[in-house]
């Protein structure tokens, strides 16, 4: 993959990350993780194509030995299952603010702010 194609992938999976995170931590469900419980009227498709194009993208940089951490730390957060983990509005807004603040890439707190 040519350097130009690679940042605008990149740039693509940021820019469609960020715009799913604030509609995520206003409430609604299916970034992190597929609710088919939910049914299709709640389905959100561009989340599904964010959690594949960070899989993908994740793919392809470890080809070159590379990684990405804010790819990394999405696909990380979409493992989070746990009956006391966060709900997925909390995941969001806790992220964003990591993304705001530089944070990503560091060492996240064991269980970040969400058991304040």
């Amino acid at each position: 993959m040519e350097p130009d194609q690679f940042s605008s992938l990149t740039t693509v999976f940021r820019d469609q990350l960020l715009a799913c995170l604030e509609e995520c931590a206003h409430g609604r469900r299916g970034l992190f993780a597929e609710h088919e419980h939910l049914g299709e009227e709640h389905a959100w498709p561009e989340a599904s194509q964010l959690r594949e194009l960070a899989a993908a993208l994740q793919s392809i940089m470890a080809q070159s030995e590379e990684r990405d951490a804010l790819c990394d730390e999405f696909l990380d957060l979409c493992a989070i299952h746990g009956e006391h983990d966060p709900g997925e509005p909390r995941l969001a807004r806790e992220f964003l603010k990591r993304i705001d603040k530089g944070q990503v890439g560091t060492p996240m707190q064991k269980e970040w702010d969400w058991q304040r």
